[in-house]
């Protein structure tokens, strides 16, 4: 009989704004201890029935390295005996842990294990960024749109694809205006485990450096006041171009977990699953259009489980930009109604290897909420690539 991968339990960390939100100062593996030892608690389980822990982290240096997974696992609180990896997917990373987890449960015989991600952008992208010997010149020759920024390729998408900045700022403040309706309704608060931290506050006009405590319990970047005048008055990164601080995704810390286990336990257990894993694919593109990766992924996705476009109920694409879901959208046929509902990550910001499984996360809860069958989360990745998770929702 075949093992089924189910989610039992998700959480996250609000998301912080990189360097002058309240998790600026908060190490890799105590953010990542946080909500895997919420996860556990809202499973149901003991921590010693957890066998493995995979998060996903695109930025693995600073507090993020040497396997930030089993570290957090022990922040965490859960015994020694739990193992723990770290997986790079760069923006996928945390629906790729979701995915390895899943996996090992259908076909390792893992009974339970934890899948999320992670990303501190203000500890690590910065002026302490390991940047020895960060360029390959053999692969620069050969492929220097490898190390093309993601900005970068979203104006060449934008100016590929003729997606001119009046539909990424319509876009985008759309984005806004669903997120400040999900806010006021509550739907995020099933996600979110408040975080007491310190946090760096600068001084502005000494740049001497004090630390306060906080606590953390919803998202720092929706923006829901936007206008449209607002965003039209926003001057584009380059000059002439149609990328602003409107239509792009904050920089942002933050962390997500999710407990997996198989089918039989959960039955066991007497869990109802808020939802079963079903499958991930990964697809490459041009890195120099890494945005419209999941126009490759999603196809390859669909045709594995003999499903259609119209037989997904709700979609979460995570975007860096709003160019890059709107070519996606309109090239695959996704209905706008259907996708994003209650924002993304242009009002509520990226932290890389947290994200996809925070959409994971949100699109079992909100699948719940409307009754959906069946869901899928989908993002471009850095260096030229899509990916796609398929999940069923249980009502």
């Amino acid at each position: 009989m075949t093992t089924e991968a189910v989610i039992v339990s998700t959480a996250r960390t609000g998301v912080g704004k990189a360097y002058r939100g309240a998790l600026n100062n908060t190490e890799g593996p105590t953010m990542a201890g946080h909500v895997m030892a919420e996860a556990v608690r809202r499973a149901g389980v003991e921590p010693d029935e957890v066998e493995d822990v995979v998060m996903g982290c695109a930025m693995q240096q600073g507090t993020m390295v040497m396997n930030v997974a089993r570290k957090g696992a022990v922040r965490a609180g859960l015994p020694v005996t739990v193992a723990g990896t770290t997986i790079d997917r760069q923006c996928a990373s945390g629906l790729q842990a979701i995915a390895v987890a899943a996996r090992s449960i259908m076909l390792d015989g893992v009974e339970i294990a934890i899948g999320g991600g992670i990303e501190s952008i203000s500890l690590v992208q910065n002026e302490h960024m390991n940047r020895f010997h960060a360029v390959d010149d053999e692969l620069m020759a050969m492929k220097p749109e490898m190390y093309m920024s993601m900005l970068d390729t979203a104006e060449i998408v934008a100016e590929r694809y003729k997606i001119g900045r009046d539909r990424q700022d319509e876009y985008s403040l759309e984005c806004q205006r669903r997120i400040g309706a999900a806010m006021q309704a509550g739907r995020f608060n099933a996600e979110i485990v408040p975080i007491t931290t310190t946090m760096a506050v600068v001084n502005k006009d000494t740049r001497e450096v004090s630390y306060q405590q906080v606590t953390l319990s919803k998202d720092e970047g929706p923006r829901p006041e936007t206008t449209a005048e607002g965003l039209a008055k926003i001057k584009p990164v380059f000059e002439g171009k149609t990328i602003t601080a409107g239509n792009a995704s904050q920089l942002s810390d933050g962390a997500s977990a999710c407990v997996l286990m198989s089918d039989k336990t959960a039955a066991k257990k007497g869990l109802k699953p808020l939802g079963i894993f079903r499958g991930f694919v990964a697809a490459g593109v041009e890195p120099d259009e890494m945005g419209i990766g999941p126009v490759a992924a999603i196809p390859r996705l669909l045709k594995r489980h003999g499903l259609r476009i119209d037989d997904i109920d709700l979609w979460e694409l995570n975007e860096a930009y709003a160019v890059q879901v709107i070519y996606c959208r309109d090239k695959l046929g996704i209905d706008p109604d259907k996708l994003n509902v209650n924002g993304g990550s242009i009002a509520i910001g990226h932290p890389y290897g947290m994200t996809g499984s925070r959409l994971a996360g949100h699109i079992l809860i909100e699948g719940r909420r409307r009754k959906a069958k069946y869901g899928v989360v989908t993002m471009c990745i850095g260096g030229g690539m899509g990916a796609a998770g398929l999940f069923e929702l249980v009502n």
